[in-house]
């Protein structure tokens, strides 16, 4: 899920509270920390949830509510920060130099994502990668009403913390019910749930015939130079 990082291993060798503590931490981070854009926020919680039910040989020792309360903390805070930022400091991004870890057009697909769908942004941009990151950001930077921010931020943060946890949660009971080793599909099933979160983001790529013939050339250019370093 993250380059270098092994959570299951993590999670055998930290312990149950630090590996809670940490997927909180990562939360926190992608839902209101710019730096957090490419946390896997969806895989590690459908993650946590599955090693909380069991795996062959491994069980985190959590209660599945209380890990959830702890996350849903985590996410509405997180949430929460984004919006303070965005709102007192938030209208000098557009004019901040894109980066390594920023770039704007992850704010402008946020902004155009708010224009469209309002204050229910806030809800919705839970289940898309990147823009759930900048989305509290740009509702503080239009100055969006606080107390219908923190509705939508806590039934978002709630609707997404439980579906994603519990789905790897019951998934494991099923699984488990079935006789079937989940070692054998942790992997997959990870991999499905990476594909589905992304898909938003692809699709609205995809719809753009601009976007689609720059995504083309693009690909055509980097694999002429990749064919052309290896023929020589």
């Amino acid at each position: 899920m993250i380059p270098g990082f092994d959570f299951i291993d993590f999670a055998q060798t930290a312990g149950p509270v630090v590996a809670l503590v940490t997927v909180a931490a990562i939360i926190f981070a992608e839902s209101g920390l710019l730096i957090g854009f490419f946390f896997p926020g969806d895989s590690i919680l459908f993650a946590l949830g599955l090693l909380i039910q069991g795996t062959g040989n491994f069980k985190l020792d959590l209660n599945i509510n209380f890990a959830i309360l702890v996350l849903f903390i985590a996410a509405t805070t997180g949430y929460y920060s984004g919006y303070l930022f965005g709102k007192k400091i938030g209208h000098h991004i557009s004019n901040r130099p894109n980066s390594l870890l920023f770039h704007q057009k992850n704010v402008q697909r946020a902004q155009d994502f708010y224009d469209k769908y309002g204050g229910k942004t806030i809800m919705i941009a839970r289940f898309i990668p990147i823009v759930r990151t900048f989305a509290p950001l740009i509702a503080g930077v239009v100055k969006m009403n606080q107390k219908s921010f923190m509705a939508f931020n806590l039934i978002g943060g709630a609707i997404w913390i439980t579906s994603v946890v519990y789905v790897g949660y019951f998934l494991g009971y099923y699984l488990r019910g079935m006789g079937i080793d989940i070692d054998t599909i942790i992997l997959p099933a990870i991999a499905l749930i990476l594909i589905v979160s992304v898909s938003p983001a692809i699709y609205q790529l995809a719809k753009d015939k601009k976007q689609r013939i720059a995504i083309w050339n693009t690909t055509k250019s980097e694999l002429k130079k990749l064919f052309k370093k290896r023929n020589k």
